[in-house]
């Protein structure tokens, strides 16, 4: 059905072609060259084939740039429509197509010939110009070159005075060691045997030292860097912090509102309101009259209070001063006591062991110097005479301890 409405219309085109406007003429040319390509029908073949041939001999200027844009559609009538019936509309079709195709590569031609000339045109007066500009170039290439030749040879001489240098430090470290090393064996040969391992502990504790005291200077140095970033750090925020704290505070003192002043003035204050003021003060004080003393009173009563310090204090002296009389009573009352038993005392061959404990001190410390100076004099007994010759057992000494101990037996002895 479609088939034949489309022979019917491609039939038919001769009457309305003309009035065709110009968007619809693309449509139909497409329309025709799609049959061409999808329909194998004879009728409709031929029917395309005549509706071109009729477009293009009617609207020659227009259906000739659409004809451009399908590529080998004289391939394709040559190849599918050839000896149906109708060579002779596609030979006409393919001679349209491919005198217009002739007549394209010509327009190309030419504009092709026209860029070659302007491009010639353009590239010699390029030539020219470069020519022109050839001495600057040349010099300055020149230039560049040995500049950049010299920097060349500048940095290859640095690099062969570095090595150099580096060559040398490490021959001289070489040679420092080498006499290190000798001057070490020249003192180990001259060294006794047995002082050889103290010279390599003490050679050994000076290069920890060495190596320890660099350490710590890198160390300290890189925490002084460290710390003198963050000190600077913090000055900057405080700087910042000191900055934006008295800006807030302008700004808050210009947000405050002003505050009127309670001074009264000289014209603000007149003879009958300060007696109406001065009158209201009496009048205060005399109803609350002042809690403070007169001066005389205050000296009545330091004195009073001096009198009855001096009496606590005289109170407490005598006080302290009779219980220090009694604890001396006390103490010589007990000596005279300790006294009267060591003279009363029976012989060491026959006292007996509740005899010896009576004798013993209370006292802590007294004991413990009275056993001590007895084993002291027990050591000296069994000593030699020319050993005890100026020893601690003498006379003296024993002078001493009976100073110290109040006339008590020092040693097994009565003084």
């Amino acid at each position: 059905m479609q088939r034949g409405n489309w022979s019917a219309s491609a039939t038919l085109a001769s009457d309305f072609l003309s009035e065709l406007s110009d968007d619809s003429v693309p449509l139909l040319l497409n329309e025709a060259v799609g049959q061409l390509a999808v329909s194998c029908d004879s009728s409709e073949g031929g029917a395309s084939i005549r509706l071109i041939l009729l477009m293009a001999n009617q609207q020659e200027l227009r259906v000739q740039p659409l004809l451009r844009s399908f590529r080998a559609l004289d391939i394709l009538l040559d190849k599918d429509w050839r000896g149906r019936g109708f060579d002779q509309e596609v030979d006409q079709l393919i001679a349209l197509i491919q005198s217009d195709t002739r007549r394209r590569p010509q327009v190309c031609t030419e504009r092709v010939r026209a860029a070659r000339v302007i491009q010639a045109v353009w590239r010699s007066y390029q030539t020219r110009r470069r020519m022109k500009r050839l001495n600057r170039a040349v010099s300055t290439l020149q230039r560049t070159d040995r500049a950049r030749r010299r920097r060349q040879q500048q940095q290859e001489e640095a690099q062969r005075w570095e090595e150099e240098l580096k060559y040398q430090v490490c021959v001289r470290r070489q040679q420092a060691r080498r006499k290190f090393h000798q001057k070490q064996r020249t003192l180990l040969q001259l060294l006794p045997a047995d002082q050889v391992q103290p010279y390599l502990q003490e050679c050994e504790r000076r290069a920890a030292v060495l190596i320890q005291s660099f350490w710590r200077g890198f160390r300290e140095r890189r925490r002084y860097d460290t710390l003198r970033d963050t000190h600077t750090r913090q000055q900057a925020a405080r700087t910042l912090q000191t900055a934006v704290r008295r800006f807030l505070q302008r700004r808050r003192a210009t947000l405050v509102p002003p505050t009127t002043s309670l001074w009264i003035g000289q014209n603000g204050l007149t003879d009958s309101r300060r007696a109406e003021l001065k009158r209201q003060v009496e009048e205060h004080v005399s109803r609350h009259p002042s809690s403070r003393v007169s001066r005389q009173e205050c000296e009545r009563l330091h004195e009073e209070v001096q009198l009855l310090l001096l009496s606590q204090l005289q109170r407490g002296g005598d006080q302290r001063r009779r219980r220090e009389e009694q604890r001396v009573e006390a103490l010589l009352a007990h000596t005279h006591t300790q006294l009267e038993l060591l003279r009363d005392a029976p012989p060491l061959s026959v006292i007996t062991t509740t005899d010896a404990d009576s004798f013993l001190s209370p006292s802590g410390p007294v004991a413990a110097r009275a056993r001590d100076s007895h084993n002291a004099a027990l050591q000296a007994s069994r000593l030699p005479w020319w050993r005890t010759l100026g020893d601690a057992c003498s006379p003296a000494h024993l002078q001493e301890l009976e100073a110290e101990l109040g006339g008590l037996f020092v040693g097994g002895l009565n003084l």
